[in-house]
């Protein structure tokens, strides 16, 4: 039984029979009936978006081979059905995109519509603005349109907020679909010229093409699957037109034009539709975009004074008269400010985010991070400026309660945010103020603010201390929540926390599961007594953590800063703790400015530090466990460090900081200066000092091998296999430890080596020499892990060198002997082309040895390009005619053929070719190769110079040609 099975029917016998069962994915690969079943239940568990994204994640697995290597997903019958289950769920959705596009990631949501055009049968390989839709099958055709459409949402949206989805494939993904959007636009232009009604896949007609019924034309006939009226696709279409056409006026005025057009049109059709349940709109927006289309193109009433693009004033005005009807969506107010923002209009930009922020107050959402920086150093014309648009915004006659009472919960935050007491006055005694705040409230406040005011000038920093900073007025707890997620600010954190522990006592620093702190510190933390001090120092440092992840060191360093100082008060230990991570913080500030491109050394204090780290005293001794991780990412596997002290330690500090050492070259520390006892008690001191010994004496005499073999000795006993190695979810030994900035080991000098007795010693690389030639237990090592491990190594280096022709060769060859032919092809061509300043000289002979061109003619013939087998036959030592004549036999060659005829200059190869052409009867091909040998430099009469500067233009020549199809 599975383990997932197990849990089920654990979960049938439980104590909480009224808890539903959820039905797993694969009970719909048993059960055929059970999906329509599901999907009728009034509150299906899973939901519908949640079964898509089942079934297409277990269809997309990645299957791995008897050799443990991994292979795209087999193409078998349980992953075809999981497919179709995915589609069907899509269709009982009635393919409604503004719910797929919510409930679904871009990469799942592009895997679903491509299933949808392969089984509609929209054909492959060609564009979609290049098919007539008007001749395809009615279900064929409506695919593409719902493919086209969207297309353009999924750009409308990327426009108007950051996807932080799967990132990297997320960005290839919509990358493609902005560059095909102009195609997209053609082709839903095109679907507006068709004057019949459409036909889209339901489950039925699905079902069909899983049984092969549609052999006798059901599925494609016109009146199989789920109706849409002319009108309704219409209607639907010129909608996306017209919301495209809006974000593209941004940048293109005339485009505004457009998208009115398509908004009038899509309100009269809307107007005629008796059932709109294939038309997906939300009145109230298509509102406001044709109130703002209007007013963009100048096309308004004399009285209704909105936006016109030329005039910034205009647009101020507009989004204040705007805070009053609220008919312009949310999503275009911010896209015009962002436009504004690229432009560079600063005070344009200031005005639109103050009005953006009263309209987000009078809805009751979150104000901006944005506004909330506009408050840190505002001027009296700013919140003079704020004042006008908080009375503007409200209705005139009789402003609802709501409006009200939000507006005075801004008016409150507002004068909370302002440190200048003179500003708190000016709101405070403003007429609004007085109107919405009852007198007890304003006492209460401006007495808060002279509190604050005093706490701050008497103190001596910039920055007060935390517990010299007041709470300020409660508002919502959800609210607060937000802003507590989202601030960076350390003081503002800390007066959140005070508001809600007054609300509530409970733990926030849950609020946002995605805080983190790392498992060695959660002890030590949560044993912290006082709740609201546990909430801080857990938020601030996981706040920190994060910053540093995502590389925003000015940020991290205020949060590590601010819980230094707060844990300075009451632990010694997570004072030590903080001093660590701020520590580890600095080094990885260092490599990061090192890999952008500083030359900088880092300064003596931050060094001294990193000593002071690994020499730091512990009671008790370090523990060698079974398994190590190599500090810098070389040959990891992971260290257990056991530490009799209740000091928590993270082993990433210690690895980063002998990573650190040995990326600044600090090799006279780790080889002379480091203490004896610190060598033997610290196994990344130790594995410090043999790479720094080992690279300090490259190259060097043969004494320099005993270093080299004692580290040898030590990394052999890292990558041997124990029964006690910790094992991931699939059972695989997990040795690789995903961290980039202790990569940065490579910048001192990378020594790669491989066991001597295995297939992986046609891996070629530099001081082979300097290791010793056996192993002899190669059984005990795990060699796949090492090969992994080299490759990740290998490209890292070419990251920070990426012209050393040494390593493009070790990374070719790897390559190489994991059959990617092309990859490997690339890379030998690169190692040639660094070196020969594009292949302008000739390749030296020690990079181009007989062993890689011999490889570089097996990746040709394994990609059947046998005519360039042939040419490079002739760059070996001793021209390979066996192979060459083979070559040249084979019929199916799928590079250029006789174009690379002028590359031969061997006069034997020539006569070769003129006579299987002649023998085939292949008269063009064979004047081609005649008039190759004719030519008078390739004369055997001629001298061996002349032949020589012959043969030598013709190699760079074809390298070059080489190099224009493989990079």
């Amino acid at each position: 039984m599975s383990a997932e099975a197990a849990d089920r029917v654990a979960a049938v016998g439980s104590s909480r029979p009224s808890t539903p069962l959820q039905t797993s994915w694969f009970e719909f690969l048993l059960d055929g009936s059970l999906l329509e079943k599901h999907l009728q239940k009034s509150n299906p568990d899973p939901l519908p978006v949640q079964l898509i994204i089942q079934f297409l994640e277990q269809a997309s697995k990645p299957s791995v081979n008897e050799q443990n290597q991994v292979q795209p997903p087999a193409d078998n019958r349980r992953n075809r059905t999981l497919k179709l289950l995915a589609l069907k769920v899509a269709a009982h959705m009635k393919w409604d995109l503004e719910v797929l596009e919510k409930g679904l990631t871009i990469p799942v949501l592009n895997m679903l519509l491509n299933e949808l055009l392969c089984v509609s049968k929209v054909p492959p390989g060609v564009k979609h603005v290049d098919l007539d839709l008007s001749t395809l099958p009615p279900t064929t055709a409506m695919a593409v349109i719902i493919y086209n459409r969207c297309d353009f949402s999924l750009v409308v949206c990327l426009r108007l907020s950051i996807v932080q989805q799967e990132k990297e494939m997320t960005e290839n993904i919509l990358t493609v679909l902005k560059e095909q959007a102009a195609d997209s636009i053609s082709v839903l232009e095109g679907a507006l010229r068709l004057k019949k009604d459409f036909y889209v896949h339901t489950m039925r007609t699905l079902d069909l093409l899983a049984a092969d019924a549609a052999a006798n034309g059901e599925t494609e006939s016109s009146t199989a699957g789920l109706r849409i009226s002319t009108d309704e696709l219409h209607c639907q279409v010129h909608y996306d037109l017209g919301c495209i056409f809006f974000q593209q006026g941004c940048t293109d005025q005339p485009a505004f034009e457009k998208a009115r057009e398509h908004f009038r049109q899509t309100k009269e059709l809307f107007k005629k539709l008796d059932s709109t349940v294939h038309v997906h709109l939300d009145e109230k927006r298509l509102a406001g975009y044709w109130n703002a289309c209007k007013a963009l193109t100048g096309d308004c009433d004399p009285s209704d004074s909105l936006i016109r693009a030329h005039n910034h004033q205009a647009v101020i005005e507009s989004f204040i008269k705007d805070n009053v009807t609220r008919s312009l969506p949310n999503h275009f107010r911010r896209s015009v400010l962002r436009e504004f923002m690229e432009a560079g209009l600063d005070e344009v930009c200031h005005k639109l985010c103050v009005c953006n922020a009263i309209r987000d107050a009078l809805e009751g959402d979150v104000l901006s991070v944005r506004f909330q920086q506009l408050l840190l150093k505002p001027s009296k014309r700013m919140v003079d400026f704020i004042l006008e648009v908080c009375t503007r915004s409200l209705e005139k006659d009789r402003p609802s309660e709501t409006s009200r009472r939000n507006m005075a919960n801004f008016m409150k935050t507002l004068c909370e945010s302002l440190e200048d007491l003179s500003l708190v006055f000016v709101v405070s005694s403003h007429k609004l103020f007085m109107e919405l705040l009852r007198e007890e409230e304003r006492k209460v406040l401006v007495e808060q603010m002279r509190k604050r005011s005093a706490t701050i000038n008497l103190s001596a920093k910039p920055l007060p201390s935390f517990y010299d900073i007041p709470a300020s007025a409660s508002v919502n707890i959800g609210q607060l929540e937000q802003q507590l997620i989202l601030s960076l600010e350390p003081r503002r954190i800390r007066q959140i926390l005070i508001e809600l522990h007054g609300m509530a006592e409970r733990p926030f620093w849950r609020v946002n599961s995605k805080w983190e702190v790392p498992p060695d510190y959660i002890n030590v933390i949560l044993s912290i007594k006082d709740n609201l001090t546990k909430d801080l120092v857990y938020i601030l440092m996981a706040k920190g953590l994060h910053c540093i992840s995502i590389k925003d060191f000015a940020h991290a360093r205020q949060l590590f800063s601010a819980c230094l100082e707060l844990v300075t008060e009451f632990s010694p230990k997570l004072r030590q703790v903080m001093l660590n991570e701020m520590l580890l913080l600095e080094v990885r500030a260092h490599e990061t400015m090192a890999a952008e491109g500083s030359k900088e050394r880092p300064p003596p204090d931050l060094v001294s530090r990193v000593r002071g780290y690994l020499e730091m005293r512990i009671h008790g001794e370090w523990m060698l466990p079974d398994l190590l991780i190599l500090c810098c990412k070389l040959i990891t596997k992971l260290l257990d460090i056991f530490l009799s002290s209740d000091l928590p330690l993270r082993q990433v500090v210690g690895e980063e900081c002998v990573a650190f050492m040995l990326n600044w070259r600090e090799n006279d520390y780790l080889t002379l200066q480091v203490p004896p006892s610190l060598v033997m008690n610290n196994p990344y001191i130790k594995l410090g000092q043999l790479l720094a010994s080992t690279c300090k004496e490259l190259p060097g005499p043969k004494e320099s091998r005993r270093t080299a073999k004692e580290l040898w000795d030590v990394v052999v006993q890292i990558c041997s296999m124990s029964i006690q190695h910790k094992r991931n979810s699939e059972g695989r030994v997990g040795l690789i430890k995903q961290r980039e900035s202790s990569m940065g080991i490579l910048k001192s000098k990378v020594c790669v080596f491989f066991p001597q007795d295995d297939i992986v010693n046609e891996v070629t690389a530099e001081h082979l020499s300097i290791w010793p030639s056996s192993l002899p237990n190669i059984q005990a090592v795990d060699v796949e892990a090492v090969a992994v491990t080299v490759k990740e190594l290998v490209s890292y280096a070419l990251t920070l060198n990426p012209n050393n022709q040494s390593w493009l060769i070790t990374q070719a060859d790897i390559y190489f002997v994991t059959n990617q032919y092309s990859a490997a092809l690339n890379l030998y061509l690169q190692a040639g082309a660094v070196c020969s300043d594009f292949f302008t000289k000739a390749v030296p002979p020690d990079v181009y040895t007989d062993q890689v061109l011999k490889r570089m003619i097996k990746c040709c013939s394994m990609m059947n390009c046998h005519t360039q087998v042939a040419v490079l036959c002739q760059f070996l030592r001793e021209v390979d005619y066996m192979t060459a004549f083979k070559a040249l036999q084979e019929q199916n060659s799928h590079d250029a053929m006789d174009s690379f005829y002028d590359y031969i200059w061997d006069v034997t190869i020539l006569e070769y070719l003129t006579h299987i052409h002649h023998k085939r009867g292949e008269t063009e091909k064979r004047q081609i190769a005649i008039k190759a040998i004719g030519q008078t430099e390739l004369n055997t009469s001629n001298p061996e110079e002349v032949l020589q500067l012959a043969a030598q233009k013709r190699k760079k020549r074809f390298l070059q040609a080489m190099a224009k199809l493989y990079f």
